[in-house]
């Protein structure tokens, strides 16, 4: 097993753009809480973290009952939207991660695995819409686990998968995925493309950026060994 080596994405901001669908639900479950609409920016801002830590940083000082609501509202407007587009549409693959999950996948030595604060159930909906259900060896999401940058999703695949810290790497958009890759002792890729900027990714640890999909195999042996 010591040949092996784990590659773990992040989803939203890393393998697909739903900001779309993200700023309408949230702004839909703002509207049910009876607050005031957000946005983009600070919508964006908070992807990555579970609902409710989420619900908490948009809504400082808000009540228990607005946060409680925000995030029911969030919840049902997220679906309805992805039911009525479809979940490719409402979460496109960014250029380029097909051909890159298709890549590292047919690697022997690579097993690849997923760390989201999206819900299992909307996870699994997604994975099976692109047809990736072999592509990943273990599945975290925020049911089961503190929020990010809490480790404990990374440190769950890392068990999951038989893979020492030492052979893994975090891949993700948001300076929480890069937190939670670093406190697990694993390496971190940020990617440009994502919700944080990229001066935010680096000064939160990331050992490498990348800029597009195609680099990211290259980029995996450079802190991992080809």
């Amino acid at each position: 097993m010591g040949d092996l080596r784990l590659v773990i994405f992040d989803v939203d901001g890393t393998l697909v753009d739903s900001q779309g669908t993200i700023v309408l639900a949230m702004n839909a479950g703002l509207k049910h809480a009876g607050l005031a609409p957000l946005s983009r920016e600070k919508i964006l801002s908070i992807v990555g973290l579970s609902l409710p830590e989420a619900a908490e940083l948009l809504v400082p000082g808000g009540t228990p009952q607005q946060h409680a609501d925000l995030a029911e509202g969030y919840r049902r407007a997220y679906r309805l939207e992805r039911e009525a587009a479809g979940p490719t549409k409402s979460s496109p693959l960014y250029p380029g991660a097909l051909e890159t999950l298709t890549t590292l996948n047919g690697q022997p030595e690579t097993l690849l695995g997923v760390a989201t604060g999206k819900s299992k159930r909307g996870l699994d909906i997604l994975i099976a819409s692109y047809g990736l259900e072999k592509h990943f060896v273990t599945l975290q999401a925020a049911d089961f686990h503190p929020s990010k940058p809490s480790p404990s999703m990374v440190l769950q695949a890392l068990d999951e998968a038989g893979v020492d810290a030492a052979q893994a790497v975090m891949i993700g958009d948001t300076t929480y995925d890069i937190e939670m890759g670093c406190a697990a002792g694993v390496k971190t890729i940020g990617v440009a493309w994502g919700y944080h900027a990229v001066e935010d990714l680096l000064a939160s640890g990331a050992h490498k950026i990348a800029t597009e999909f195609a680099q990211i195999p290259s980029l995996i042996d450079e802190l991992l060994g080809a």
